[in-house]
C-alpha cells in the first residue's frame, strides 16, 4: 500500500437494472433494498478482505444459476451500509484503556451468564462487529475506538474463518489489524454512504422514465420516501451517543471471563 492509500475503503457495484429480479411470487414487487443487488469489498491496509480466490470463484461458478460469479462478494449493497452504519452509531464511543484486549478479541472464552451486567457487556462487545453472517464462511471484522491524549484512532481487525469443506477461500491473509484516524474511518463510511445514496437516487430515476417494470410492482412515490429517509441515516448514527456505562461493562466482563473471581469479587 502507498503511503497514499486509504487505510480503509469500500468499493460496490449495482446488478445492471434489467438484470434485477423482483421480489415476491404472487405480488412481484421492486423494493428499495432489492434494488441495491449487487457486489462490494472491503479494502483494508491494501488487502481486498472480501475477494474470493480464484479457486472458489471457479466453485461458484459451477453452482451458480446462470449469473457469472463475481470475486468479491454478490449480495445487496445495503447490508454492508446498513451494518457500517450500526459500526457508526454503537462502536465509535472510545474504549477505556483497561477494556482495549477484550475489545480486540475476536473470540473471548465467554462463559456464559444471564446477568444485566453480563448481558451489557455482551451487547456492547458486539456492537464492535461488522455483521456478516449472511455469507457463507464469512470471515470476522470488528473495529474499536481509543482516544490516548492527541490520538483518535479506530482499529480494524479481520479474521477468516475456515470452510470446512474447503470451497469458500479469500486471497487475503486469514488475519489481520489496521489503525487509522477516527476521521478516516468515518470518511470512509462516509464515502459509502455517499456513493450509494447518489447511485440508488440515479437507478430510482431510471425507474421512473421508463416506466413500471412488466410483472413486478413499483411504488415510486414509496422509493423516493425511502430514499429520503435513508439519506439521514448516516447523520443520525453519527449524532447518536451510546452512553455506555463502562462500570457495569467491566462487571459484565469479569463474570463472564471468570465468574468465581467476579462472585468473590462482589463477596469483598
Amino acid at each position: 500500500m502507498t503511503h497514499t492509500d486509504p487505510a480503509i475503503r469500500f468499493r460496490f457495484g449495482l446488478t445492471p437494472l434489467e438484470m434485477v429480479g423482483p421480489w415476491g411470487r404472487e405480488h412481484p414487487v421492486l423494493h428499495w433494498f432489492g434494488l441495491t443487488d449487487g457486489w462490494y469489498c472491503i479494502d483494508i491496509d491494501g488487502y481486498e478482505v472480501l475477494r474470493y480466490s480464484e479457486r472458489t470463484v471457479q466453485e461458484l461458478r459451477n453452482d451458480s444459476d446462470g449469473r457469472e460469479p463475481h470475486p468479491y462478494v454478490a449480495y445487496y449493497v445495503v447490508r454492508l451500509w446498513e451494518d457500517m452504519i450500526a459500526l457508526v452509531s454503537e462502536a465509535m464511543e472510545p474504549v477505556p484503556q483497561d477494556l482495549v484486549d477484550i475489545a480486540a478479541d475476536m473470540s473471548p472464552d465467554w462463559t456464559w451468564l444471564d446477568t444485566p451486567e453480563a448481558d451489557a457487556a455482551l451487547t456492547w462487545h458486539s456492537a464492535g462487529y461488522l455483521y456478516t453472517g449472511y455469507l457463507r464462511i464469512a470471515p470476522h471484522v470488528r473495529c474499536w475506538r481509543t482516544v490516548v491524549d492527541d490520538e483518535d484512532t479506530v482499529t480494524v481487525a479481520w479474521e477468516h474463518q475456515t470452510d470446512p469443506e474447503g470451497a469458500i477461500e479469500f486471497v487475503c491473509p486469514p488475519t489481520g489489524r489496521v489503525s487509522m484516524p477516527t476521521s478516516e474511518f468515518l470518511a470512509a463510511a462516509t464515502e459509502l454512504d455517499r456513493a450509494l445514496l447518489a447511485a440508488m437516487d440515479q437507478r430510482i430515476s431510471e425507474l421512473e422514465g421508463s416506466g413500471p417494470v412488466p410483472g413486478a410492482e413499483s411504488d415510486m412515490e414509496q422509493l423516493r420516501r425511502e430514499h429520503r429517509d435513508r439519506a439521514t441515516w448516516l447523520q443520525r448514527a453519527r449524532d447518536h451517543e451510546p452512553g455506555t456505562d463502562w462500570d457495569v461493562v467491566r462487571i459484565g466482563v469479569r463474570t463472564l471471563l471468570a465468574p468465581g473471581a467476579a462472585a468473590q469479587d462482589w463477596a469483598d
